[in-house]
């Protein structure tokens, strides 16, 4: 079976993928708009919880489904993830049994259809967003709350045993060349698809910013962690102004914030305050302690951003390594602090960043290599 430009695809998501407002969704949501660009029938269907319908993601699907996510607490007990137990849903099911179009799952939080959906000859992809089981080992490191720490635990455990479903999918379509890795030598058939995101074309400004900036959803412990780490270790030692911009900042981070004479936080800012932050800053600094996948606000800042200060674990085999700076100490951050503070940004550098970005993490290309890979498994 052959499938031409124009096809019709299901893809299913583990959440309302709009606004595109954290990782994982942005990168199912520009995923959605590239494919559709290329003239790709998307049937989208979406779990609900917390996330309102959207009429914008009608813009770009052909049909929006949603299911409302079971969070009874009877799914923690079942032997299967609970971020898995919770989308196991049978209209879902049954929707995609309506047809034979091919279906990409986003995450392995719905990789229980693939029980359902193979083997047979229709065409399922899955895109891993993580090495899930890591990426819950790392959040169980860094959980104060004991309850908390104990249940990513169980997760991770869980996600371990659960992921040899992967087996059963045509393709894996891993964000990262260290995923790549993990999943070629796993269960083969691992494909590197880099990460979508809202940008089209590179629109860093030159010159010089006022601030360094930190971003992200400051409710997640690898983020607080990542603030805590440069307001205590790093911006103690410098008297350069960090803000600390993000979605429900916790009580510890509110109040650590307020420590420092030199750091602002700005809590629950909109995508479009978010993106003149970026662009408006000297210096987006984003250390992480947590290895896993892409860090989607990496490749934001360097479309729409000055200056990267970034660690090891944020940038090593992202591709993008020549267009950060990078510091592993806080001595080492505070440094390049001090010597990016006086530094334009300057046209060369802007260029370099246009080549790379240009040459990996376009939108349309990556969505020409879905659209590929459903023509090759299709034959």
């Amino acid at each position: 079976m052959e499938i031409k430009r124009g096809a019709e695809l299901h893809i299913v998501s583990f959440d309302v993928p709009f606004p595109a407002n954290y990782g994982g969704v942005v990168d199912v949501f520009y995923k959605i708009k590239a494919l559709h660009a290329l003239g790709c029938t998307i049937h989208l269907h979406c779990f609900e919880y917390g996330r309102v319908r959207r009429e914008e993601l009608n813009k770009y699907c052909s049909t929006v489904s949603y299911y409302r996510r079971d969070e009874n607490k009877l799914n923690f007990l079942k032997k299967d993830p609970y971020v898995v137990a919770s989308r196991a849903n049978k209209d879902l099911l049954n929707r995609l049994q309506q047809d034979d179009l091919p279906v990409l799952i986003e995450g392995l939080h719905n990789c229980w259809l693939l029980n359902f959906l193979k083997p047979s000859d229709r065409i399922v992809m899955v895109r891993t967003h993580n090495v899930e089981h890591d990426y819950y080992t790392g959040l169980a490191k860094v959980e104060k709350n004991l309850a908390k720490r104990q249940y990513y635990k169980w997760e991770a455990t869980k996600l371990q045993k659960f992921e040899e479903i992967l087996k059963k999918a045509d393709v894996l379509l891993a964000i990262s060349p260290n995923d790549v890795a993990y999943f070629q030598s796993t269960y083969g058939k691992s494909i590197l698809l880099p990460a979508f995101h809202s940008s089209s074309e590179v629109t860093s400004t030159t010159g010089k910013g006022p601030f360094a900036l930190y971003h992200g959803n400051l409710a997640v412990g690898e983020n607080i962690e990542a603030s805590m780490y440069l307001m205590q270790e790093v911006f103690s030692k410098t008297d350069y102004p960090l803000i600390i911009a993000g979605s429900q900042p916790s009580p510890e981070l509110v109040i650590a914030c307020n420590q420092y004479t030199n750091v602002k936080l700005m809590a629950n800012v909109t995508v479009e305050q978010l993106d003149t932050l970026i662009a408006e800053a000297h210096i987006n600094i984003l250390p992480t302690f947590q290895p896993t996948g892409i860090k989607l606000k990496l490749l934001s800042a360097l479309f729409k951003g000055r200056f990267c200060v970034v660690n090891d674990c944020m940038v090593d085999n992202t591709g993008l390594e020549s267009l950060c700076v990078r510091a592993n100490t806080p001595k080492a951050f505070v440094n390049a602090i001090e010597e990016l503070k006086n530094i334009a940004f300057t046209d060369e550098a802007l260029h370099e960043r246009q080549n790379v970005l240009n040459e990996h993490f376009s939108n349309t290309n990556n969505a020409e290599v879905i659209l590929h890979q459903m023509e090759t498994i299709g034959v």
